[in-house]
């Protein structure tokens, strides 16, 4: 992929902004996006959380449980996680500043959705293949390098390519196959789960086609050459930054996502330890009630996702349904502290579910909304994007300090940390002054 030398990830002079003439595939302020577009969009939306989500939510604790023994197995699953999250928070920016200057005839979107997916894959394969913890550490830094490369160019489409009218029907939309691939996930899962090279490999390949497709159907465009100034070490470290003081509402989202990611991250990076650990599964059974979960949890993100877009859109309000959504997050990570009973926990989904959807629906139009530079669209979701990914590296972290309170395996104080992030989080948003 060609990137432009004299290219930076920084501001652009007054004079080279001047010379700006709108892109090609910029979203046009009456027309709607058509919708075989948003179709491939939601579908390369679905494969790359798909190829992602299935090892965080199921296979890898499954990876780790073949070759950890038990009382080990938790700290080394963070161990695993915590890499591949820390490496995801750091690559996705880049990845996404390196994209909006990208000047392969190609365009700047596809080489980055083509080639992120396939290292991805790649990385997979050493996970399912590995028989110790350093070489798991090694394939799943290599996996979410790659599909974090992939997400950053996907996440961009939205402002690049959805006009604002529509970008929190999308978003929802998006919301509900980002569900889908953890049902899809858990599928494949049971399906598979006599062969983990399978059960790691098959969700890969699904992801790299879908990204394919969407690639060979969306408008893309190279960078322009003179778009940018000379990159440079500080050009490249900001890539990762957005001054809070010039863009106070970029950061106050940015606190609310990874606060309410934070509670997230509680659930899907542990939850095949809460069953088997407080509810009693073994392996074989985990992969079915984990699979049960997701059903319940996919229905109601579904109808909170397409709910909340629609509402959203048509009232132009972001903020209150960003609130309302945290809020549900929250009492359902409460009711799962508390739950004892597979009953419980299964009704406790069903609430985050409708919570998530809706947070999904709503978030990404409120992201789009606050971004300081849309010529930079892909760098700047990048940094908002590390909000997401770092709970994913942190959780794991600091959750054995959690479950180890009052002699070990506190579930409930590690859920009730996330309810209670969550609800900063839903705090953090109402001072964005921009945005309804």
């Amino acid at each position: 992929m060609a990137v432009t030398p004299d290219a930076s990830l920084g501001a652009r002079s007054p004079e080279l902004a001047a010379q700006d003439t709108p892109s090609p595939e910029a979203p046009a302020t009456t027309e709607n996006a058509p919708a075989k577009l948003i179709l491939t969009l939601a579908f390369a939306q679905f494969g790359a959380y798909l190829a992602v989500l299935t090892p965080v939510m199921v296979t890898l604790a499954l990876r780790v449980s073949q070759i950890v023994p038990e009382d080990d197995r938790g700290s080394a699953l963070g161990q695993v996680l915590s890499v591949g999250a820390l490496l995801a928070m750091l690559g996705n920016p880049v990845f996404g500043a390196l994209s909006d200057r990208t000047t392969s005839r190609f365009g700047r979107r596809r080489p980055w959705l083509i080639g992120g997916m396939a290292v991805g894959v790649a990385g997979l394969m050493v996970v399912a293949l590995g028989g110790n913890v350093p070489v798991l550490m090694l394939g799943w830094a290599l996996a979410q390098l790659g599909i974090n490369a992939t997400l950053a160019a996907l996440t961009s489409c939205v402002p690049d390519l959805i006009p604002p009218q529509q970008q929190a029907r999308v978003s929802g939309v998006i919301g509900v196959t980002t569900s889908l691939s953890m049902i899809g996930g858990s599928v494949l899962a049971q399906v598979f789960s006599g062969s983990m090279a399978l059960a790691f490999l098959v969700p890969g390949v699904i992801g790299l086609g879908a990204v394919a497709l969407l690639a060979v159907t969306m408008p893309d465009r190279p960078a322009r050459t003179d778009a940018f100034q000379p990159y440079s070490v500080k050009e490249f470290a900001r890539s990762f930054w957005v001054n809070p003081r010039r863009h106070p509402d970029f950061a106050w989202n940015f606190a609310g996502r990874f606060l309410v990611f934070t509670g997230a991250a509680c659930v899907t990076s542990y939850q095949v330890y809460f069953l088997m650990d407080r509810l009693g599964y073994d392996d074989d059974q985990v992969t079915q009630k984990v699979l049960v979960g997701t059903l319940v949890m996919v229905v109601t993100t579904v109808v909170g996702s397409l709910l909340g877009g629609q509402l959203s859109d048509r009232s132009g309000r972001r903020k209150p349904y960003v609130l309302g959504s945290s809020l549900i997050m929250a009492l359902s990570l409460a009711m799962i502290a508390s739950a004892q009973g597979f009953g419980m926990y299964v009704a406790a989904l069903a609430v985050f579910g409708a919570g998530q959807g809706l947070y999904l629906s709503v978030d990404m139009a409120l992201a789009a909304a606050v971004l300081p530079n849309p010529e930079e669209s892909a760098k700047d979701m990048g940094v908002l994007n590390i909000g997401n990914a770092l709970p994913q590296s942190l959780v794991p972290m600091v959750a054995p300090a959690f479950l180890a309170i009052g002699g070990g395996g506190n579930y409930g104080a590690l859920f009730l940390f996330g309810a209670v992030a969550a609800v900063l989080g839903a705090l953090a948003v109402q001072f964005v002054r921009s945005v309804k």
